[in-house]
Parts: structure tokens; sequence; C-alpha cells
């Protein structure tokens, strides 16, 4: 399992690095205790816009783009036939898309009962 998210908190200021980084382990060390974990995190500082001037650009990395994705599957060697991807922002699903992985859009209220279907159980 892998987690791709965009913080552009970072580059705006609000928070730093290290606290993106101890929240993904306060995630990982939770879903642990239902024997789950998370293999990856990657995630994205930059804004187009709105950032100080060191994170702002258009990037490759950020959501709607690829970035992320693409990296994970290259150091992973993931099969994105073999992949889905879920996420609530339409620029999740046009990531995955983009990466040539199934996405999923999730709006509903209990997400086991969403992802059980797609995993066939």
């Amino acid at each position: 399992m892998f987690v791709v998210t965009n913080q552009s908190g970072i580059g705006r200021g609000l928070y730093d690095e290290k606290s993106v980084e101890t929240l993904h382990g306060k995630m990982n060390s939770d879903i642990k205790t239902i024997g789950a974990h998370i293999d990856a995190f990657e995630f994205c500082p930059h804004h187009p816009r709105e950032a100080q001037p060191e994170f702002l650009r258009e990037c490759e990395c950020r959501k709607p783009a690829p970035g992320m994705l693409l990296k994970l599957i290259e150091k992973w060697h993931i099969d994105p036939d073999a992949s889905l991807m879920i996420g609530d922002r339409k620029s999740d699903i046009a990531a995955a898309d983009a990466a040539n992985v199934r996405g999923y859009l999730f709006t509903e209220n209990n997400l086991y009962d969403f992802v059980a279907p797609l995993l066939g159980n």
C-alpha cells in the first residue's frame, strides 16, 4: 500500500516536512494495529500560484500530474494493470489515469465497504 498526497501547506509555510513525516508515521503505526502497513509515502510540497519561492512552481509530482505515482511504480516495480488508486478528489483520479492505474473516487462514508468489492472481498 502506498500514499500519494499533495501537501502545499509545506510550500505555503503552514507546516514543515517533518510534521508531514510525523503524521505519516502515526498513520502507519495506527494501521499496524490491524495488521496492515504502508510501504511508502510520497508527497508534493509545491504549488503553482500560492507558495514560498522555493516551492512556487508547476511540477510533475503535484496531482493531477502522475509524478508521485510514476516514481512509486518505478521504484517498487509495480504493475499498473494490477493496481488501483482510491482518492477523494477528481485530481487523484486524473493522476491515476495519467499513470495508467485504475482510479476510483471515494465519496462514501465507509472506506472498507467501498474497497472490499474492488478487491474481490
